[in-house]
């Protein structure tokens, strides 16, 4: 297993390993792993630079909780000095600041390794993207990494860098960690500083850590929410978890019903308590609220972003080379645009539903968090993007991926994807709590993970 970042952390502190030495060895492997094409942007110059500064930090004592440490970070999250592509070549122009979550991890000593690969303007869940050329996944270069933060997840699951950043709309961050292998975590909306992210739904949108587990993500957390709780996990028989059967784990590839089911077995007999139980009906309000709520949005906010660029909106979408992306925002620029009528019913009525619903059914078992599979299906192939093959029937790409996690981002609570042990392509379990619960489901993460591993 690559290592993790609490671990490169650990030989830069105790000077086993020096930031010059570890950016080497992140920039020998991003060029053996190239193909992955998981990188927009990578300037080994100032990469170097900023390592040599870190360990000149070190000597003078006055080092951040992540100095040295490389992070890769999705190209729709804005930075200073590389530019942000939102994965399109349209925004040539370069933002004139970190975003602040950005911002605070660099203020700890975080280096940033290089602005990775994503499916164009985030709008997509394959990460095959056009404009750069398709994200390759580690475990087979042939398939899919997902998406949006794609370039993240492989970076992370080829051992190039330790951890990074993604950003999470309808399973973003939780998507690609599931096909990759990796651990991704959607945070409660709003637990981190908003803004400098190209935009597609300020309600929704969020950027999230990504890393080798629990521990790296849980770092970064507490490092980007200014709020630097340490976790206490809990013991096993002090957990109580719900296992919503309706929706989430019907219609599975039979490998993840299998790898998510033998998890299930082994969290019980270490003694978690699992409750087979559902919430009531989530799905009628999330299907009338995902894309109101999103499509509305993105067509104020995105213009807004990409004009404080130095960018028209016809520009930018004159540039979108991604077919599926192109018939989205096509598809909002005339009478099909998405009313404020079905927006404003999805902010004040289906929303709200279901966070009440959610919070309900968590009172009322007593549940510290749902297990579910993070996505119904393995990695696909590349190119596969109108249908994928389930259970022996073409199905929607996109809305069979997100299946699992749009429901959560609709409301705006935290989840965290575990990959699972099993032979074969990686399959994640996603664990999901309530809104502003951050640490503590976090915590109990923390306390499932040795459960789970071989």
């Amino acid at each position: 297993m690559p290592l993790s970042l609490i671990d490169t952390l650990r030989a830069l502190d105790d000077g086993r390993l020096r930031a010059r030495d570890h950016v080497e060895a992140v920039l020998d492997a991003a060029t053996r792993h190239a193909a992955l094409n998981a990188f927009i942007t990578l300037d080994a110059q100032a990469l170097r630079a900023a390592a040599e500064a870190s360990d000149a930090r070190r000597a003078q004592g006055r080092a951040g909780r992540l100095e040295g440490a490389a992070l890769a970070v999705k190209d729709n999250i804005d930075t200073a000095d590389l530019l942000t592509t939102g994965g399109t070549r349209a925004l040539t122009g370069a933002a004139r600041a970190d975003a602040e979550p950005l911002a605070r991890l660099r203020g700890q000593g975080a280096l940033v390794a290089g602005k990775t690969n994503l499916h164009e303007l985030a709008f997509g869940i394959t990460s095959n993207n056009a404009a750069f050329g398709p994200v390759r996944n580690p475990h087979d270069p042939a398939l899919i990494a997902g998406g949006s933060s794609g370039g993240t997840a492989a970076a992370i699951a080829a051992g190039i860098v330790p951890a990074g950043l993604g950003t999470d709309t309808g399973g973003s961050c939780r998507i690609p960690a599931a096909l990759c292998g990796v651990t991704g975590f959607r945070p409660s909306v709003g637990r981190y500083p908003v803004g400098g992210v190209v935009p597609l739904s300020p309600t929704r949108d969020t950027i999230g850590p990504m890393g080798q587990g629990v521990a790296d993500v849980a770092l970064l957390d507490a490092l980007m929410a200014g709020a630097d709780t340490a976790l206490t996990p809990p013991t096993p028989g002090a957990i109580r978890l719900g296992v919503p059967r309706r929706v989430l784990w019907q219609g599975l590839d039979p490998v993840v019903a299998a790898r998510c089911e033998a998890a299930l077995s082994r969290l019980s007999a270490a003694g978690v308590t699992l409750v087979e139980t559902d919430p009531a009906d989530l799905w009628a309000d999330g299907a009338a609220a995902s894309f109101a709520i999103v499509l509305y949005e993105t067509m104020r906010a995105l213009p807004a972003y990409v004009a404080a660029r130095g960018v028209p909106f016809d520009a930018l979408l004159a540039g979108v080379a991604s077919a599926d992306v192109r018939a989205i925002l096509d598809s909002q620029m005339g009478e099909g645009a998405m009313p404020e009528r079905a927006y404003r019913a999805a902010m004040d009525r289906h929303r709200p539903a279901m966070q009440r619903h959610w919070a309900a059914w968590f009172a009322d078992h007593g549940l510290h968090g749902a297990l579910f599979p993070t996505t119904p299906l393995p990695a696909r192939p590349i190119g596969a993007d109108e249908t994928v093959t389930l259970n022996g029937a073409q199905v929607p790409t996109f809305a069979t991926y997100i299946r699992n996690t749009d429901h959560g981002s609709v409301m705006g609570v935290p989840g965290i994807s575990l990959p699972l042990p099993g032979a074969g392509l990686p399959v994640g379990l996603e664990l999901e709590g309530l809104a502003g619960a951050d640490r503590a489901l976090l915590a109990v993460a923390a306390a499932l993970e040795p459960l789970l591993r071989d």
